[in-house]
């Protein structure tokens, strides 16, 4: 990264933690841990599959994929806050999302301590499956070939997703 990204790089996450701020959202900063004590978020099979619908229990819970450029939440880049589907814990903020041109709502940065990773070998492919830190639900993969600053590519299924967008103050 040149000393030009790296300045119009800090301008942006300086203009959205402000603006996260101004709208009570939480800072980028923030924690999965202090916001979640406790642990894990656990239920039963049934109460999954009441919670969600087919598709999102598809994704989230036997971590199957939706095709790509069907998620709305792909063509969205408004400012906020995406949040996992199944528990609701903040993820991503939208200062992150970016367009890989993949079909899928992908981030170079979650929020701190937000998800976990594993490795995931399935479809004798070497992978590294990205889950959200709370429910354990399957959100997607992490990919090497992303933008700075970070160069990952949190590639997520937009089932997987809840978009909060910012709600501004009254001036």
């Amino acid at each position: 990264m040149n000393r030009r990204q790296f300045i119009i790089n800090a301008s942006i996450f300086s203009a959205a933690a402000g603006l996260l701020a101004a709208a009570g959202l939480p800072s980028l900063a923030d924690t999965a841990a202090t916001r979640r004590p406790g642990g894990t978020f656990r239920l039963t099979d049934t109460e999954w599959r009441k919670r969600l619908t087919p598709n999102q229990y598809a994704v989230l819970r036997e971590a199957a994929t939706e095709p790509p450029f069907s998620s709305p939440l792909d063509r969205e880049y408004g400012p906020g806050i995406y949040h996992c589907a199944g528990c609701d814990l903040p993820l991503f903020s939208s200062v992150a999302k970016y367009d890989s041109g993949t079909g899928w709502p992908s981030f170079f940065e979650h929020l701190p301590g937000a998800v976990i990773t594993r490795p995931d070998h399935s479809f004798m492919i070497n992978r590294t499956e990205v889950l959200c830190g709370y429910c354990i639900g399957h959100l997607g993969h992490v990919f090497d070939d992303g933008p700075p600053p970070t160069g990952l590519r949190y590639c997520m299924n937009g089932l997987a997703l809840r978009f909060a967008p910012l709600k501004r103050k009254p001036a």
